[in-house]
């Protein structure tokens, strides 16, 4: 039995190990197992990343509002 050097192992070139479905999901290898987190992973950070921009432009036009309330009262004052 012959040993892979180091490189070979990492080498990404020759994908034998992990063949690819219709789809182009890898189907084998850790490679594919790696690349189905990663997809999970970005899915949820997607999400999380949707609901913090939702909660910024919500923060944001009640912090501008009452600012212009702010200004509409002293302006209204010294008139």
């Amino acid at each position: 039995m012959e040993k892979n050097s180091w490189a070979d192992q990492w080498d990404n070139s020759n994908q034998a190990s992990g063949k690819t479905t219709d789809d182009g999901k890898s189907s084998g290898g850790a490679s594919g197992k790696y690349k189905e987190k990663v997809e999970a992973g970005l899915g949820k950070t997607k999400a999380v990343a949707s609901s913090g921009l939702k909660k910024v432009k919500i923060g944001t036009s009640l912090g501008l509002n009452w600012v212009k309330d702010k200004y509409n009262k002293t302006t209204t004052k010294k008139n």
